[in-house]
């Protein structure tokens, strides 16, 4: 795929974006809010999962390992 065909199917993903939104009915200042909330909303979605997810994948692990019989050794020694 060359640049000018990507540059092409980019304008067209916009454009069916545009289309979708209803955002080609908008004026420019609505667009630009708009457009501003919709980044915040993805940037902040995006990381959630990037704090969040992984946390709960370790814990959904640990879960079925001990679930498995495999339980997770303590690292505190008790001293008697």
């Amino acid at each position: 795929m060359d640049i000018k065909s990507m540059k092409n199917y980019l304008y067209w993903l916009y454009c069916q974006f545009e289309l979708i939104t209803c955002s080609y009915l908008m004026e420019p200042w609505e667009k630009l809010l708009f457009y501003t909330f919709n980044i915040t909303m993805l940037v902040m979605v995006l990381y959630m999962a990037y704090i969040f997810v992984p946390v709960h994948i370790t814990m959904a692990f640990q879960f079925f390992l001990h679930l498995f019989g495999n339980q997770h050794e303590n690292t505190v020694s008790i001293v008697k």
